[in-house]
């Protein structure tokens, strides 16, 4: 076997873990995070649906305009909210050197 072979096979066996307990404590942050989001996306559609429903009632049409805006925003959103963590973990893999 010669050095650069085995220094490879030494290299992919390299993955990077948190130290102690912090494993624990990060995923209980990122998923407060990932519920506040979640809590953020429901508020954000209530008040875009507000705003339609205000602007038609009152008469104020850059009001329901803005509420579709909104609501439009959200969903492009909303999509990103799936795809980029998708795109995230494709990209970088088990996070393992190799």
């Amino acid at each position: 076997m010669s050095p650069a072979v085995a220094v490879e096979a030494a290299v992919a066996q390299i993955c990077p873990v948190a130290p102690g307990n912090a494993a624990t404590y990060i995923n209980q942050i990122s998923g407060y995070v990932l519920f506040g989001v979640l809590s953020l996306f429901a508020v954000s559609v209530a008040t875009g649906l507000g705003a339609i429903v205000a602007g038609r009632m009152f008469g104020m049409a850059h009001a329901s305009k803005i509420g579709v805006v909104s609501l439009a925003v959200i969903f492009m959103c909303a999509i990103g909210y799936v795809v980029l963590p998708a795109m995230v973990t494709s990209i970088v893999g088990t996070g393992c050197i190799g």
